[in-house]
């Protein structure tokens, strides 16, 4: 290695390694809800954190704990950030991903001209590399912090795949949508309203393998708009509804909606092919989370 390369790794604040890019991608997949989308990238000791959102009424993380990488080298002080084109960073990572072979990848930032650079670490017959110019970013439009609505939580926990389907369903034209929990009996309702009224109802006693899980203590009802809405659901990645894991939503205070989903970013079959052990590491997971502010503030019921 050059005493050059040597010296930019030694003033990189990161540089990681990365042997599951599919599974990054997907994740980061998940919020990109329309073509262009500007994000917010913050690295820390603890992993990486995009942050993205649309006309200060929504707003999506992804979180990349260290633990998915099989080399996390951060040395900066503080938690430096820097703003990227969502799109542009996730064809990026999808130019490293072969399906079916053992793709890692080293991530390094900052380069000489505060670039974040990407390249491929595991072939020997051709290296891929990348520069993503970044810029600084803009301030955060608005907070994001999640306050619980009470002392007690008010959350349910979904079937992935079913949560989607229900609000593809209640699709109008700049429709809302109306989420409705009640503790007697225990269920979720959406009701979307447009050129008419169709309702979707979740029963907890009735189906536990649907809604696996419900905090509720006093009904609760708010609207969100459903461009808002349909956004944290309609990029979920194939793994996800196809596992059908659950999808967690809790009401906050003010009416604030967190959706959380679970992104496996377990290590292709090609990286278990050749460990003579035979021991292979849990699936990992990158989480992602979205807060949609309500349309309207509603009542309690």
């Amino acid at each position: 290695m050059s005493s050059s390369a040597i010296g930019a790794e030694e003033t990189a604040d990161l540089l990681c390694h990365l042997d599951n890019v599919q599974g990054i991608v997907d994740a980061l997949s998940s919020v990109r809800w329309k073509r262009h989308q500007d994000a917010v990238i913050e690295v820390s000791e603890h992993g990486i954190v995009l942050i993205v959102e649309d006309s200060g009424c929504l707003q999506a993380k992804v979180y990349l704990q260290r633990e998915l990488f099989i080399r996390y080298d951060y040395s900066a002080q503080g938690r430096p950030r820097f703003g990227v084109g969502l799109g542009l960073f996730v064809d990026c990572l999808n130019t490293f991903s072969v399906p079916g072979h053992s793709n890692t990848i080293e991530i390094r930032y900052p380069g000489p001209d505060m670039q974040l650079l990407l390249k491929s670490i595991d072939s020997l017959d051709a290296c891929i590399y990348a520069e993503i110019r970044t810029r600084i970013p803009d301030t955060i439009s608005w907070d994001y912090d999640f306050e619980p609505a009470g002392s007690s939580p008010l959350s349910f926990t979904v079937k992935s795949a079913a949560l989607k389907e229900a609000i593809d369903d209640l699709e109008w034209p700049g429709s809302s949508v109306q989420i409705t929990l009640q503790p007697a009996p225990p269920s979720v309702m959406f009701k979307g309203e447009g050129h008419g009224d169709l309702q979707i109802e979740f029963m907890y006693y009735a189906n536990t393998d649907l809604l696996i899980a419900f905090h509720c203590d006093h009904a609760v009802s708010h609207r969100y708009k459903y461009k808002f809405l349909r956004a944290t659901t309609s990029n979920l990645p194939s793994n996800v509804t196809k596992d059908n894991r659950g999808s967690k939503l809790t009401i906050g205070r003010g009416g604030m909606l967190k959706v959380q989903h679970l992104v496996s970013v377990a290590r292709s079959a090609a990286t278990h092919q050749y460990n003579p052990s035979g021991y292979q590491q849990p699936s990992r997971i990158a989480y992602v989370e979205f807060f949609v502010k309500p349309e309207v503030d509603g009542d309690d019921t």
